[in-house]
């Protein structure tokens, strides 16, 4: 809490009419990215894994993971939005079982911009992630509206 206060006077400084709302992001499961199956994050107890990503943050996904008793034998990152190859995909996952990786997970971000891969010789799995609104939640549902849903009507 001491550290949103922190932070929303720094915002303050530079916007003073900014809207600012907090939200938490919170992991809720796994689920196979060319596959139906989904597991309970618990799953990742104990697991040794290749973890994936091309995002801002990426210790904050490997730092979850951990916290779930993940035990990561080896990172991927890449530049955030970094689009896949299929080749890129097929080496990781030739990497991965090459460790001796039970699994390679990444974020469900990244997963969508996985090229179809037809065999697969390890689980891969995306983390769920969901986000729960704190304050301002009308303020940033009206401000999208706003924005994404301007009105086409000509007068």
């Amino acid at each position: 809490k001491k550290d949103n206060k922190i932070l929303k006077n720094q915002l303050r400084k530079l916007n003073p009419n900014a809207e600012i709302s907090e939200c938490r992001h919170e992991a809720k499961y796994l689920k196979e990215i060319f596959g139906d199956d989904q597991f309970g994050l618990e799953k990742l107890q104990g697991m040794n894994i290749v973890s994936l990503s091309a995002i801002a943050v990426p210790e904050s996904f490997e730092n979850a993971l951990k916290s779930f008793g993940a035990n990561i034998i080896h990172n991927y990152r890449f530049a955030d939005h970094h689009r896949y190859s299929q080749q890129e995909i097929i080496n990781i996952i030739n990497h991965a079982v090459k460790l001796g990786a039970d699994a390679i997970v990444t974020t469900e971000k990244d997963a969508v911009r996985f090229p179809f891969i037809e065999r697969i010789d390890i689980p891969l799995l995306y983390m769920r992630v969901e986000i729960e609104m704190i304050t301002g939640e009308e303020e940033f549902i009206s401000w999208i509206d706003r924005i994404c849903f301007k009105s086409s009507k000509i007068n």
